[in-house]
């Protein structure tokens, strides 16, 4: 919705205020220091550090207990991400091998896990719930194949000694983490430090949000065993203090144990997991359609659509998210099928891993994510990308999902 708002504001007679608005000025200074950057700038690498913290969150518990911590069920998806990232890459580097394109060949890597596995959540009573799994394993992988294209490959210059001080405070969340510190607040405020040093550096900002997410427990400080006796002995003293009739506003005894609970309760659950769960819907309902509204809005110019469709950028990202993702991982899983070395997932066909591959086309949030980094001095090559990205997300999402329903039987 957010996506089509932006597209509407661009190509309305709003456009000059939209680009314009997009491009205030914030400011933030205490005495003589000083940090200020465009509205844009905010949202690509401040709330964005945000949105990659929760990718973290999901990404370590993947690793930890989901389908990457098991090597046999790990390795069709990882095999296949890997097939979707290098494949659309290349179809990319083929169509655009040298000058200013180039280097936006990491753009139709990116799969939108959101909405992907948006919409195959919408097939749930059609696709067995392995498929959806596989999803989240492939759409993982990638994100971290993201990350490392982009702090390698876009990152423009470096400055040492900022770079130094975001090793410290890296080392300084893993010291908290190995300490048994179970508490989130000082998590996030290192992390917010480790995301302004990073800002100084040179390396994008929002990789941050990762780094930050990996060092997160995700062990609780009590065992479930230990937690059942606790929580029996704290319910036998709260019935031996309970008296009918009288408040627990009047009753200290009682909003002792209650209080008592209440700490049991937070300190059996993983930090990791009371991260992920509170800043998801932040992200999902916030952060993504601000994103959304400030980067999708490319005006469109009918006149010259042929142009831009033959436009090699264009050509590149479509071509690469489309084809490339549904060749890589198609293929590849096929190659470690064949070879016997992965198995499919639970009552999954193979013929859905193919709607899968379609679905992964989805580039979206984390291809003009890329988009911008690569492209941020090149405004025409941008908008090829973007429009490219748009385009084909569109029409991966519509294709994948008429591919899935047509092969997926209606459960019983």
């Amino acid at each position: 919705a957010t996506a089509i708002v932006a597209l509407v504001l661009a190509n309305g007679p709003f456009a000059a205020d939209y680009t314009h608005f997009m491009h205030t000025q914030i400011s933030l200074g205490i005495g003589s220091w000083n940090l200020q950057m465009s509205l844009h700038h905010l949202i690509n690498d401040g709330l964005m550090a945000l949105f990659f913290f929760v990718v973290g969150l999901e990404l370590k518990r993947e690793i930890l207990v989901g389908e990457l911590a098991n090597l046999r069920n790990a390795v069709l998806p990882i095999g296949a991400a890997i097939g979707g990232m290098v494949v659309p890459a290349l179809i990319y580097l083929a169509i655009n091998p040298e000058g200013d394109a180039a280097i936006g060949w990491g753009i139709p890597m990116a799969t939108d896990i959101a909405f992907a596995i948006g919409e195959l959540a919408l097939l749930a009573s059609r696709v067995p719930k392995a498929l959806i799994t596989f999803l989240v394993a492939l759409a993982s992988v990638d994100y971290i194949g993201a990350v490392i294209v982009i702090a390698g490959f876009y990152t423009e210059t470096i400055s040492l000694l900022p770079l130094i001080a975001a090793g410290g405070l890296f080392i300084a969340l893993i010291a908290l983490n190995l300490s048994g510190v179970r508490k989130t607040a000082p998590y996030l405020f290192i992390a917010v430090l480790l995301w302004y040093a990073l800002l100084q550096s040179g390396v994008h900002a929002t990789l941050a949000g990762i780094l930050g997410a990996l060092t997160v427990p995700a062990f609780p400080r009590y065992d479930p065993s230990s937690f059942s006796v606790h929580v029996k002995k704290l319910m036998h003293s709260f019935d031996a203090s309970h008296k009918p009739g009288q408040s627990i506003m009047t009753n200290e005894k009682l909003r002792s144990v209650v209080q008592t609970l209440e700490n049991g309760v937070r300190s059996v659950e993983a930090p990791l997991q009371r991260m992920e769960r509170a800043w998801h819907m932040p992200v999902a309902y916030l952060i993504i359609p601000v994103f959304a509204l400030a980067n999708a809005g490319i005006p469109v110019a009918i006149d010259s659509l042929g142009t831009t469709i033959a436009h090699p950028v264009m050509l590149g990202v479509s071509v690469g998210l489309m084809l490339g993702k549904f060749i890589g991982i198609t293929g590849v899983s096929w190659v470690l099928l064949k070879l016997g070395v992965a198995t499919l997932p639970k009552n999954t066909r193979f013929t859905q891993i193919a709607g899968v591959s379609l679905l992964a086309g989805i580039g979206f949030t984390m291809s003009i994510f890329v988009a911008e980094l690569g492209f941020a001095h090149q405004p025409e090559l941008l908008l090829m990308a973007k429009t490219g990205i748009l385009r084909t997300s569109f029409v991966s999402g519509v294709a994948g999902f008429i591919w899935l329903y047509l092969v997926s039987e209606k459960k019983a």
